[in-house]
């Protein structure tokens, strides 16, 4: 081997290293604080239903950042700005472990969804164009399956480390190994630009995403308190209706925009976006509710690490049954793999919904495993199919819809599940209702709320047309793994625009 060719594939090494170690810290974060959340309340003051900001106000920027992000490393350098993200993570890690209020750890989490965006967008860039043919084939997919193990992994590290560190210990642990990747990225991930890329970044449509987005989940979060047809409520309504129209406006005059509106005359990806979006969403609600009930005294008065444990049958089940699901939807068509998994998600959510005091963990094994496999089945194909519906030119585009609407679902599903959650336990006990009682009340109206969802994914399935289908290869079972935490290419999808998936 020459000297080039051991540098080469040394470089090359290296930023796998780089990019999948952080892919998979940002997910096992990501998906580990909804555990903390009971201990952060108790240590700060704040309440559980405020602290869901932690949760909403990540996938909010996260929405608003995830194509931009992309957009500036190919301006200005994908290396660059992956450093930068990296930075951004490494700071609001301190600031978290440093918090002494919920309001600082709420925008501490802020600052994090910017950053654990632009870490996924510009990462996936770099291990592109660091690798070509097969070993960028492979190099994906090893960083597809590292963000679905730290989507697996979140929870359960989340609840060891409070019971051993405090909740302080999983950020203080994450902001070292960022540090870690950002000098491993510094001395073996060289800079790279998209030169054919016009230079112009749309920041106004980065802004008026984030100005839709957050009166509209303020006004969900708060109309508990307000009432939903009270004028601030409304108010909240408005201003994001009129942002969103404002948005509209804008990407259709700017020369680079955010979103590509010719795209959502494609009912192919308009409904796997939805699916998308449902799945992102109805996922996130439930590990919320979930991590909040388990460790209720009134509820199953769980540690954080036995709810990390008791989380494992849907995060660990996602991600076993979703490699499985490429050469099923191969044999029986992708459209019918999805409807099917939609169908057992919405079962699995109405049993959830028949809770009731009494349950003992038990008894939600069943419907969680009925959830995860439901989820694998429509995550995977869905996915494939954002990016298998477009032309050649129009993949990455396709793609950071896709994963803009993962953030969207995240944000909006989990505030709404909160509000509900949250108003049917205060009606409850004013009513008298025992605690118990009223916290299982919360649980199964925040159920059914999902259950419907699921069940539009199901119709939706039944509306999408036909599209190229991925043939099963093991990179599509990787892809399919990782699809509830990013778009990743298919064999459905040109090999080749892999490097542009933001």
């Amino acid at each position: 081997m020459s000297d080039v060719t051991k540098a080469t594939t040394t470089r090359a090494g290296g930023v796998l290293a780089a990019t999948c170690i952080s892919t998979l810290v940002v997910n096992a974060n990501t998906s580990a604080v909804s555990i903390l959340l009971p201990a952060i309340s108790e240590d700060t003051g704040m309440s559980v239903t405020t602290l869901q900001w932690a949760v909403t106000g990540y996938s909010l920027v996260g929405a608003a950042v995830i194509v931009t992000s992309g957009s500036l490393g190919d301006v200005f350098g994908r290396k660059r700005i992956f450093q930068l993200g990296l930075l951004l993570f490494v700071a609001s890690c301190i600031l978290i472990a440093l918090a002494g209020s919920g309001g600082m750890v709420i925008a501490g989490r802020v600052i994090q969804g910017a950053a654990g965006a632009t870490i996924l967008a510009c990462g996936l860039s770099l291990l592109s164009v660091a690798n070509e043919g097969d070993a960028q084939l492979r190099a994906v997919s090893l960083w597809g399956a590292a963000a679905a193990v730290g989507a697996a992994a979140g929870p359960l590290v989340g609840g060891l480390l409070v019971g051993s560190t405090g909740w302080q210990g999983l950020f203080w642990i994450d902001a070292g190994i960022a540090v870690l990747c950002m000098v491993l990225t510094y001395a073996t991930v060289a800079e790279s630009r998209d030169p054919e890329r016009p230079r112009s970044i749309d920041y106004a449509g980065t802004a008026l995403i984030a100005l839709t987005l957050v009166p509209l989940i303020l006004g969900v979060s708060e109309s508990g308190d307000w009432g939903w047809f009270s004028a601030r409520t409304l108010g909240c309504f408005a201003v994001s209706v009129a942002a969103g129209y404002a948005f509209v406006v804008v990407e259709r005059r700017v020369p680079v925009p955010l979103l590509d509106l010719a795209l959502l005359r494609n009912r192919v990806l308009v409904g796997s976006t939805i699916a998308i979006l449902i799945g992102a969403g109805t996922i996130n609600g439930l590990m919320y509710l979930l991590s909040l009930y388990f460790q209720d005294p009134a509820a199953l008065d769980f540690s954080p690490l036995q709810a990390g444990l008791a989380t494992l049958p849907a995060t660990v089940g996602l991600v076993v049954v979703a490699p499985l699901v490429p050469k099923l939807a191969a044999k029986i068509g992708a459209r019918q793999t999805i409807g099917l998994g939609f169908l057992l998600t919405t079962a699995g959510f109405v049993v959830v919904g028949l809770v009731d005091a009494s349950w003992a963990y038990t008894a939600f094994v069943l419907p969680l495993v009925a959830i995860a496999v439901g989820m694998g089945l429509s995550n995977g194909p869905a996915s494939s199919a954002a990016t298998a519906s477009v032309a050649e030119e129009q993949v990455g585009a396709a793609s950071g819809v896709s994963n803009m609407a993962r953030y969207v679902g995240a944000a909006v599903a989990t505030a709404l599940a909160a509000t509900i959650y949250g108003t049917v336990i205060g009606n409850q006990t004013g009513d008298g209702a025992a605690a118990g009682d009223a916290l299982a009340s919360g649980l199964a109206a925040a159920a059914w709320m999902m259950a419907v969802f699921s069940f539009l994914g199901v119709l939706m399935a039944l509306v999408m047309a036909r599209h190229r289908l991925a043939k099963g290869t093991l990179a599509d079972a990787a892809a399919s793994a990782a699809a509830h935490t990013h778009t990743l290419p298919t064999s459905a999808t040109t090999h080749a625009e892999a490097r542009r998936t933001p």
